[in-house]
């Protein structure tokens, strides 16, 4: 039988005895498993008895490996029978390892913080406009215009958007440096791309200008040998060309889309599709409200650092995961933001307790409202899953137990209760803001 002792914060002790039969069964085990490695004159190696090994090495020589063995399957039933919810690696210390009794073994253990739920049904958040205003229709036009437009030569002087084919020399104290020189260089003005004040100095130029182009390096350049320094650019203006954006009209509608035929079906097509992304939006933006107001709502203390570190190791995993793959390992990303591990992991750091909290008054909905997902559902998540990844159904079991799966269906569940049951507050400005966009 465990008992538990608890201590300030999430902390306490666990004490609890590896009986005598499981000690036994342990130390059956540890032998088997050192006496191939055993030697011992007079026999065959590996083939000493219990007897014999006892006899000339002692039993206790095999306690520590039999300790091992029987530990985290005896720590587990500890933590079962005291009835509490440990998170991290315990730190475990031995109170007696006595010949003939039982093992007697006390851990200090952080535990789930205990959460008063407060009001999580009927919590208000924002109402979200989903309206698709005329403006939302002619902005995606001119942005699918501009994704259609053709470069096309001009003679008169550059502006801000064209597009200039330029040489360039760069030179700080009178010397050329590693990088400050290109020919037939394509430069769209107003791009920001080149070092601050080298595009503006383009505009008004025209084909077959030369012009010192003087800028100063930024103080947080890349290039530190660069850094703060002014630099002198010759340059030569070869071409100018300036964005010719298609028609309006139903060819263009057709070229951008074999779909329609008209202008007005693109629009109309293009409204369904706005409403859409605006709903998903929406119902982004009011779950993550909703569930924030719950959270906001409960009282959770003395949240436990393992807890915390968890956190912050698992996002750093999953960001590192998702840049994995786009096919940029974690030495290629720290190498191009000049970062390193630590500095990820601070930055994931900020929110660490929010999140935790989060998930710790969702886990509370589960359990006070009795959410138990059914097989049927875990199956069909099974199939959700298999579909998504193009991964074949018993390789999502093998990677997910159904406790797993259970857990994050009865989250879900949880936060579909909230938003379900949530009062949409209809903001003052939306009247106004619905009148003045259309």
């Amino acid at each position: 039988m465990a008992e538990w002792n608890k201590k300030d914060g999430n902390k306490g002790e666990l004490t609890f005895k590896i009986d005598l039969d499981k000690i036994k069964e342990g130390l059956d085990k540890a032998f088997n498993k050192n006496k191939k490695s055993i030697k011992v004159p007079g026999f065959r190696k590996g083939k000493v008895s219990r007897q014999v090994f006892n006899q000339l090495y002692g039993e206790e020589t095999l306690y520590q490996d039999a300790l091992n063995i029987l530990l985290p399957d005896s720590y587990a039933g500890a933590v079962a029978d005291a009835g509490i919810e440990a998170v991290g690696q315990p730190e475990i210390n031995v109170e007696s390892m006595e010949k003939g009794k039982p093992w007697v073994l006390k851990a200090v253990v952080s535990v789930k913080p205990a959460v008063e739920l407060g009001e999580y049904k009927g919590v208000e958040v924002p109402k979200q406009n989903t309206r698709v205003y005329k403006k939302d229709i002619d902005e995606k036009l001119d942005s699918m215009r501009k994704s259609q437009a053709e470069l096309v030569l001009i003679d008169g002087a550059a502006k801000k958007g064209d597009t200039v084919t330029i040489d360039f020399k760069g030179t700080v104290d009178g010397k050329a440096f590693e990088g400050g020189e290109a020919t037939n260089y394509s430069l769209e003005l107003g791009s920001g791309s080149f070092i601050p004040g080298f595009e503006d100095q383009l505009i008004g130029k025209k084909a077959g200008d030369d012009v010192d182009v003087k800028v100063t390096f930024p103080e947080d350049y890349q290039q530190k040998d660069l850094a703060g320094k002014a630099a002198v650019f010759a340059t030569k203006v070869h071409e100018v060309k300036e964005k010719q954006l298609p028609q309006l009209d139903d060819d263009f509608a057709k070229d951008v889309d074999e779909d329609v035929d008209t202008l007005d079906e693109l629009k109309e097509k293009l409204k369904k599709e706005l409403k859409e992304q605006k709903e998903s939006a929406a119902h982004d933006e009011i779950q993550a409200a909703a569930v924030t107001a719950a959270t906001k709502n409960a009282t959770v203390k003395d949240i436990p650092q393992v807890m915390l570190d968890e956190d912050i190791q698992r996002q750093t995993d999953q960001y590192l995961a998702g840049l994995q793959q786009q096919g940029i390992s974690a030495d290629m990303y720290f190498k191009m933001t000049n970062t390193s591990s630590d500095d990820l992991k601070q930055q994931f750091s900020k929110d660490s307790d929010e999140r935790v909290k989060t998930s710790l008054v969702l886990e509370a909905i589960v359990k006070a409202e009795a959410i138990k997902p059914s097989d049927e559902e875990i199956n069909q998540e099974v199939k959700n899953l298999a579909d998504q990844y193009g991964m074949k159904e018993a390789a999502v079991r093998g990677a997910l137990s159904d406790e797993m799966l259970s857990h994050d269906l009865a989250i879900q569940k949880a936060v579909d209760l909230i938003v379900d049951n949530a009062k949409l507050i209809t903001p003052e400005k939306t009247e106004a803001n619905d009148q003045a966009n259309k």
